[in-house]
């Protein structure tokens, strides 16, 4: 199996470097500064595959924080407001799709 930045991206549009937090599973976006967000809106978005690839690189070394970075499609309205660009990611933003168990009930 290939690692994600040894893979050649192919970018066709808005793209953002999505991945799961460690420490407990959330949603986390890249930042322009190299951080993570939990809010999409606040992510990092790119357009060509070098950039996409540097972005790549940087997550995937940040392994402590997250797991699995990979390329994430996304809309971007005429004010700048990031949407998801596919089902997969749409779902991801949403949360959940069913009531996850309570501990200790």
């Amino acid at each position: 199996m290939t690692a994600p930045q040894q893979q050649k991206l192919k970018v066709t549009g808005p793209v953002v470097i999505t991945a799961n937090r460690l420490a407990d599973g959330v949603v986390v976006y890249r930042k322009a500064d190299n951080g993570w967000t939990t809010q999409i809106g606040e992510a990092a978005v790119v357009t060509t595959a070098p950039a996409a690839s540097g972005l790549l690189t940087g997550a995937v070394a940040d392994d402590v924080l997250v797991v699995g970075p990979y390329v994430a499609p996304v809309e971007v309205d005429a004010q700048g407001r990031i949407a998801p660009g596919n089902l997969r990611e749409r779902i991801r933003v949403a949360g959940p799709s069913f009531d996850l168990p309570v501990s200790g009930t």
